[in-house]
């Protein structure tokens, strides 16, 4: 009775208004995914244009949008928000898509990142030119990252916004999948020994199969036999350039062998490896393991995912996508993919968080 007394019938509707309007507020700055797709103008005239895809915080409503098997749920060209935590760039697997790992980059952009999901040109779905040449793919694919990162830096509506750290240079993170997963290694400075992958699968086939048969016309001149596979005994690292503006790198079933013992040991940035359990495309012993063994840094973490195959790290495509390694939306019996993003989500997040700060 004091309490209906104090506070009186007539006062309930404010109360209850208020207490809507607080209710409904989070909704008012809620963050969505923005989307729009960029292109790096092209270097020489052999140089084909690249694209990618941006992801950036928004306060526009999001929609699903259907783009060919990864349907995206963003706001196309939606109005970007003043800043963001950092950069992250994104590098897909071989014969892959820039669209395909949309629940990791929507996430990061919902959670105040720029986000770009990098087109590799010579080495998409549609055109596997680049793997022809393996001195050039080791290369390219690092150097493609780069580039989107000088068009992002060069654009002031998007320099403007990227959050800088101490010592006044902009945060920028990469995270990448399969080939994707040796290319930001070796962002952060990892060489790949062509010899390196030659010789593995001169001795391994059997025991990394997809890989030694995607990877016959790779290693360069012939080994001497009875070669030790060990770094720079067999043979040059390949002159691929690092980017020092990563300051720190998720690695996701990283291509891992090739990459000499040495290089490996001088990384120094943050670097969190995954892999799956029953990944039978690059199986984890012989490159998220030896990549993890050949790291020194006290900040390199290597998770093997319980049961995951080797596209776990994608979204689901709503179509049969063949591969080399049977179809992209096929998972081990029992493993659940989205519960898997979605944790996998938040750990990114995390992860960047901590490590570009």
């Amino acid at each position: 009775m004091l309490a209906r007394s104090h506070f009186g019938f007539r006062t309930l509707p404010f109360v209850m208004a208020a207490a809507c309007a607080l209710l409904l507020q989070p909704a008012a700055h809620a963050v969505e995914a923005g989307f729009r797709q960029m292109t790096v103008t092209a270097n020489s005239a052999d140089d084909k244009p690249a694209h990618f895809a941006l992801y950036y915080p928004t306060p526009d409503a999001a929609r699903l949008i259907p783009m060919g098997p990864f349907p995206q749920t963003v706001a196309i060209h939606g109005a970007p928000e003043s800043t963001v935590k950092g950069l992250i760039v994104i590098s897909h697997g071989t014969a892959s898509t820039e669209l395909g790992f949309a629940a990791l980059a929507q996430a990061l952009a919902r959670n105040g990142y720029l986000v770009a999901s990098v087109e590799h040109v010579g080495d998409t779905w549609q055109d596997q030119s680049m793997r022809a040449t393996p001195g050039r793919y080791f290369a390219e694919r690092p150097r493609q990252v780069s580039r989107v990162i000088d068009t992002l830096l060069a654009d002031p509506q998007w320099r403007a916004r990227i959050a800088n750290g101490a010592d006044g240079r902009p945060l920028i993170g990469a995270l990448g999948h399969s080939a994707g997963g040796y290319t930001v290694l070796a962002l952060a400075g990892g060489k790949p020994v062509l010899s390196r992958l030659r010789i593995h699968c001169e001795t391994e086939a059997e025991l990394d199969p997809v890989l030694c048969t995607l990877s016959r016309s790779v290693g360069g001149a012939p080994v001497q036999a009875g070669a030790a596979v060990d770094g720079q005994e067999n043979g040059q690292e390949e002159p691929v350039q690092a980017d020092p503006r990563v300051r720190a790198v998720m690695a996701l079933a990283p291509m891992g062998v090739a990459f000499s013992a040495s290089s490996l040991a001088s990384i120094t940035v943050p670097v969190a490896i995954y892999a799956g359990e029953k990944d039978s495309f690059l199986v984890p012993r012989f490159h998220a393991q030896w990549v993890k063994q050949n790291m020194r840094s006290a900040s390199t973490t290597l998770q093997i995912v319980p049961n995951a195959g080797h596209y776990a790290f994608m979204n689901t495509p709503t179509m049969d996508l063949p591969s080399p390694d049977g179809s992209v939306a096929n998972d081990p019996s029992g493993f659940d993919r989205a519960a898997f993003l979605d944790r996998l989500a938040q750990e990114s997040i995390a992860y960047f968080d901590k490590n570009l700060r």
